[in-house]
């Protein structure tokens, strides 16, 4: 049903959109399957402690700020 109206107003069109609707389909087509299929790479799985060491907290992390003194 949707398909006999698709053709019906495609064959109503001249004969250079009837190109344009057709590379428009056909962009639509690559886009769904790159969309649906799967992901070629696996995903790796995280390693703990990675960082160790390369993150630092100052020792007055949890120490109210100075600028904000004024309003606690």
């Amino acid at each position: 049903m949707v398909q006999d109206a698709i053709l019906e107003k495609l064959e109503k069109l001249p004969a250079s959109l009837q190109t344009e609707a057709l590379h428009y389909i056909e962009f639509l087509l690559q886009r769904y399957a790159r969309e649906s299929s799967p992901k070629e790479m696996p995903k790796k799985k995280r390693k703990a402690g990675l960082l160790k060491g390369k993150i630092w907290m100052s020792e007055d992390f949890d120490e109210p700020l100075e600028e904000l003194k004024d309003y606690m």
